[in-house]
């Protein structure tokens, strides 16, 4: 019999395992510099002025196996901009644990929380070449709405 997943908010304590997957998921950012925007999301509940949470997937002993980032955004492509709309600014789960349904487990809960916002979208993005996570939205009913290159130029 597979185990239920247990999905909840997070929480200061869990500052240190949140910052260390950030660093998997966005290694550009220091470990410090994750633990500074964690620290300052899970103390206010909002990224800049709007409203956001960090749910967390934990296992029997209690160690965290993964994370969403889920956020309330004035507008998004491809959603109606009359509404706000929930966003997953980020979304992982330790290899390990990879394939059990963590990651839906999250996303469900992601989507709660921003039903409960007012939300009746969700967005959210990913690389252009990274198909596994493309793969994992479309699974989840995500449909692609745009494919961008972003450029810069220095003067």
């Amino acid at each position: 019999m597979p185990r239920a997943i247990q999905v909840r908010q997070a929480d200061l304590s869990d500052t240190d395992e949140l910052a260390e997957m950030r660093e998997i998921l966005w290694p550009e950012s220091s470990m410090e510099e994750h633990r500074k925007e964690l620290e300052s999301i899970l103390r206010s509940g909002r990224n800049g002025t709007l409203p956001m949470t960090i749910l967390v997937a934990q296992d029997e002993g209690k160690a965290l196996t993964g994370f969403i980032e889920v956020g309330l955004r004035s507008h998004a492509d491809g959603c109606d901009p009359a509404r706000p709309v929930g966003f997953v600014e980020g979304w992982f789960v330790r290899e390990a644990s990879r394939r059990q349904g963590i990651g839906r487990a999250l996303m469900t809960s992601a989507e709660a929380w921003a039903r409960k916002h007012g939300c009746l979208e969700m967005a959210s993005d990913t690389w252009i070449d990274d198909e596994r996570s493309q793969r994992s939205h479309q699974a989840l009913g995500f449909e692609v709405v745009d494919r961008c290159v972003h450029f810069r130029k220095p003067l």
